[in-house]
């Protein structure tokens, strides 16, 4: 590592055609991390069919991806400060390429379970070291590019998702899943270049060196503003993993949907996601974060309780696709507003709790709907939208150091 440190030292940002490359480079990143992490997922069905696991113990084995990367997040914060976002992005790159061909060389739960830590921790690596990258980058550009992150990486997993639907009835997980190790790692090699040959940029206002502008050490009213935004980044993924795991149930059993059309249910709400994210950075240079937050808070407040308590398949079909649309730029104005105040510390405090809001949101909904019924446990999404555009409203005065 120092020498890769060495290396870098000499290369830095010196003008636009070097932050157009850096951009690329992060885009690519995040695109990546949707695709592989959705090319996984798309397999899950088979790879439980080869360990011969229980729905219960394969449910044990799947914690192993949110326990890596959870306890990865906090650690990978560190490493940045340490080694800088740009060489822990590449590592997490490589590491999350070759740990997605591991589950098929499984054959019980107990191996599955212990593989998944190591491709959690991967993915929960690359999320904050990424993250912290565009974070930099967002900050010496002056525009707010960072939906346009996330974006990419709503692209890519819906990319990921689509090809390995299509190739799952031809090519087993030991061949699909070693694919996308190979694309995985001609990505890091290629885009990987790029970020190992630039130090992270200054904004240009301030234009000091990378020991001069390392983050100070926080005070407790920053501290506490960095977990309000992740607080933020809670409320908005606990919404996106409810749909993700409840949403075409709702759906089927509630509203008698046929599955196809059920399953249908959360592309509407990812492709308005991505749809949403591209045009961030538009609406954020035109309405400001604070207005971005409040308004897509409200918009998914809306959204979700029309998806909830609508009578017909397509009014739910509707509201799924707005309260994507509303929780788009959320969570990586959220991102980005944490970075700012704590540097990668504060990327890594954000999207732990963001993540642990993803983990939240569907046994949650679970309870909720025992002692309830789905379509009232689901108006909880809309309860914690609307709690995020308030929280939103209330940092409107927060200064961004």
């Amino acid at each position: 590592m120092p020498l890769i440190n060495k290396a870098r030292s000499h290369s830095a940002v010196r003008g636009p055609d070097d932050l157009t490359r850096l951009r690329i480079a992060i885009t690519a990143f995040f695109a990546l991390d949707g695709f592989v992490f959705a090319g996984w997922v798309v397999r899950i069905p088979a790879i439980k069919e080869q360990t011969g696991a229980s729905a219960s113990t394969l449910g044990l084995a799947l914690l192993g991806v949110s326990a890596g990367a959870v306890i990865t997040m906090t650690l990978t914060g560190r490493l940045c400060r340490r080694f800088g976002s740009h060489p822990v992005t590449v590592v997490c790159g490589i590491l999350l390429a070759l740990s997605v061909a591991l589950p098929p060389l499984t054959h019980s739960a107990v191996a599955l379970g212990l593989v998944l830590l190591v491709f959690g921790a991967a993915y929960g690596g690359i999320n904050v070291a990424m993250n912290s990258a565009a974070v930099d980058l967002v900050a010496a550009l002056r525009r707010p590019v960072m939906p346009s992150f996330h974006a990419a990486f709503s692209l890519g997993g819906m990319i990921g998702a689509g090809l390995g639907a299509l190739v799952a009835g031809s090519l087993s997980p030991t061949r699909h899943l070693p694919a996308l190790t190979v694309i995985g790692l001609l990505v890091t090699a290629l885009a990987g270049r790029t970020l190992l040959s630039h130090e992270p940029p200054a904004p240009p206002e301030r234009g000091q060196s990378r020991e001069e502008r390392a983050p100070r050490r926080l005070d407790a009213r920053t501290r506490g503003l960095v977990f309000v935004f992740g607080l933020i980044a809670l409320c908005t993924a606990y919404g996106e993993g409810a749909l993700a795991d409840w949403g075409a149930l709702h759906l089927e059993q509630d509203l008698r949907a046929h599955p196809g059309v059920a399953a249908a249910g959360y592309s509407c709400f990812a492709l308005a996601m991505t749809i949403g994210r591209a045009g961030g950075t538009t609406l954020l240079e035109r309405l400001g974060r604070t207005r971005t937050l409040v308004g897509g808070g409200a918009t998914a407040a809306t959204g979700m309780l029309l998806g909830a308590l609508a009578p017909s398949v397509w009014a739910a079909l509707l509201g799924f696709a707005i309260t994507g649309l509303g929780l788009a730029n959320i969570f990586p104005v959220a991102v980005e507003r944490a970075g700012s105040l704590a540097g990668p510390g504060g990327v890594a405090i954000a999207s732990t709790l963001g993540y642990g809001g993803m983990l939240l949101g569907p046994p949650a909904i679970g309870f909720m709907a025992d002692w309830f019924s789905l379509p009232i446990a689901l108006t909880s999404v809309t309860v914690l939208a609307a709690l995020a555009a308030l929280i939103g409203f209330g940092t409107r005065r927060a200064a961004v150091s």
